[in-house]
């Protein structure tokens, strides 16, 4: 098993990576998430990778986190989840999310991912309810002040039907404006005036 690749990024997209380690490219499938922490190219880079052994491939798919990895293989451990579905769960919510979602059992969020459906969304829950607990977020994450304001104004977005990407660029590009002083309805209406 290959646990970890460490070396230059010779290529780089939003679905894969190359990665030239001794003299070898190794193109490795990631997620949205691991894109956005992803240096530049011709920039040493570490990934946590998982190899996928088939009939007629070997895939890697490369990971920012240890976190985000061990979500990966908890959900292509459920029945109906391949390692494409998976990735693209983490492309869609932050692996601190998907936990949030599974461990309050809220299949409905999990069914605006595409690729799942009601069945599949349930049985996410069911299986992985009690094992998501182990899985330690960062707890950085909710402490700044910004990302509870981001996370508010992202669920009421993509409440309203909004693609959680293009939601993403609007409220990041309000609050990176942001002086400090706007509220959760501030950066919402501004974030609908660049949608």
């Amino acid at each position: 098993m290959i646990d970890y690749i460490n070396g230059s990024i010779t290529e780089k997209t939003p679905t894969y990576v190359v990665i030239e380690c001794a003299g070898v490219g190794y193109m490795i499938h990631i997620s949205l998430n691991t894109y956005s922490h992803l240096p530049q190219i011709n920039r040493q880079c570490k990934l946590l990778t998982h190899l996928q052994i088939k009939e007629d491939a070997h895939v890697l798919f490369g990971f920012s986190s240890a976190e985000e990895r061990h979500m990966f293989r908890m959900l292509i451990n459920v029945s109906g989840i391949g390692p494409s579905t998976a990735q693209m769960m983490l492309s869609a919510m932050s692996v601190s999310e998907l936990v949030s979602c599974i461990a309050s059992g809220n299949a409905s969020a999990l069914q605006t991912i595409k690729g799942i459906g009601g069945k599949t969304a349930q049985r996410i829950t069911i299986e992985l309810k009690d094992k998501v607990s182990k899985i330690e977020v960062d707890a950085n994450i909710f402490s700044n002040m910004d990302n509870n304001l981001r996370a508010e104004a992202l669920s009421a977005l993509t409440s309203l039907g909004f693609a959680k990407t293009a939601a993403e660029k609007a409220v990041d590009k309000v609050i990176g404006n942001n002086d400090g002083s706007l509220s959760v309805e501030d950066i919402i209406k501004q974030s609908l005036k660049l949608l």
